[in-house]
């Protein structure tokens, strides 16, 4: 049996590359994934620096979130039939029976926060066992590279599926990252008269006009738009953008918050909230139904993630991915472990 190798974050700031003699074998319910790609977000960057929220990370942790892969084990009482097939899948560990599970927001489960890659091992590795009714399967000549992108669209499906677009609506996207070049595409895809893209930075603005946006502007140049927008979707969680948000609604519009935003961010104004009478709904995670959503939308190329990914490393490149993730330079986009032989690209 090939050896398995994951990345273990032993505390902030320390990681090594661990090497088990077999891979980890999935128990009842499980199936065991090998992985195409994962990829490394600010959450893993927050991770790794010891940033992240407390009670949003347990070390020691195998790290990766975000993934692609295909099924080469299932455990008792799951169906054999779901070797070889193409999948992602969610990464909350809701328990599935609390009334919020019940009502299908897994993502709010009142028996504590799990997450693959936080609390749990996640897919910075060969192998990722998790529970098969976390699987959303995909179609076996899909680019699974592409894929390991689904689980930021599947948040951003979400905050789209809360926001409810209606044609012929002014929307903006505040942030031109991985998940708001994601909301340009899905939004894109409701038909709006404008869809304005805000980004401080030239790169991602050129991007999202490739991608469907009308218009592309700098906060500042935005500035000028301020109460234009039926409906405003936050993706960026910078210290202002919440708030820039906000100000870009018109009276009476929407507001989607999925950007989370360190301590010390700027508070919305809640005479602005009042007056204007906007709705501000936020996101954090995502549940089964916007995981379905995302694959479909990927599935009939509404979602073209593959655009995004600017770097794809090796798994022994963990180092240098973390820090190509947290350097600020403009031209580094997503950034993709593959275990499976990468070649240092990038």
């Amino acid at each position: 049996m090939t050896p398995a190798r994951s990345v273990l974050v032993e505390r902030p700031g320390s990681h090594r590359l661990v090497t088990a003699q077999e891979p980890p074998v999935p128990g009842q319910g499980e199936v065991r994934v090998a992985v195409r790609a994962a990829g490394i977000c600010a959450s893993d960057r927050e991770l790794y620096d010891g940033t992240r929220v407390e009670g949003y990370v347990r070390y020691p942790v195998v790290p990766g979130h975000e993934w692609s892969g295909t099924v080469d084990a299932v455990g008792p009482g799951v169906d054999a039939a779901l070797v070889g097939r193409a999948t992602v899948g969610e990464g909350f560990r809701a328990c599935r029976m609390c009334v919020r599970c019940r009502a299908g927001e897994t993502s709010l489960c009142t028996a504590g926060y799990e997450e693959t890659g936080f609390t749990r091992p996640g897919a910075f590795a060969d192998h990722l066992v998790l529970p098969a009714h976390l699987l959303h399967l995909l179609d076996d000549d899909c680019d699974l590279t592409a894929a390991a992108l689904l689980e930021p669209a599947a948040v951003v499906a979400a905050a789209v599926l809360r926001a409810a677009p209606r044609p012929a609506e002014r929307v903006a996207v505040v942030g031109g990252g991985t998940l708001g070049l994601l909301a340009v595409q899905l939004l894109a895809a409701s038909s709006p008269a404008e869809l304005a893209a805000v980004d401080p930075r030239e790169r991602p603005r050129a991007l999202a006009l490739g991608m469907g946006a009308t218009s592309a502007a700098s906060p500042a140049e935005a500035a000028g738009a301020r109460g234009g927008f039926d409906l405003v979707v936050e993706t960026a969680g910078a210290p202002g953008t919440a708030r820039d948000a906000c100000l870009l609604a018109r009276r009476g519009g929407r507001v989607v918050l999925t950007g989370l935003p360190e301590p010390g961010a700027h508070g919305i104004d809640p005479v602005h909230l009042t007056v204007s009478q906007l709705t501000v709904a936020s996101v954090f995670g995502a549940p089964p139904a916007a995981w379905s959503y995302a694959t479909e939308a990927f599935r009939r190329g509404l979602l073209r993630p593959a655009a995004l990914i600017t770097h794809r490393l090796p798994l022994e490149s963990f180092g240098k991915a973390i820090e190509l993730v947290g350097s600020g330079d403009p031209e580094v986009g997503k950034v993709l472990l593959e275990p499976q032989g990468a070649a240092d690209a990038g």
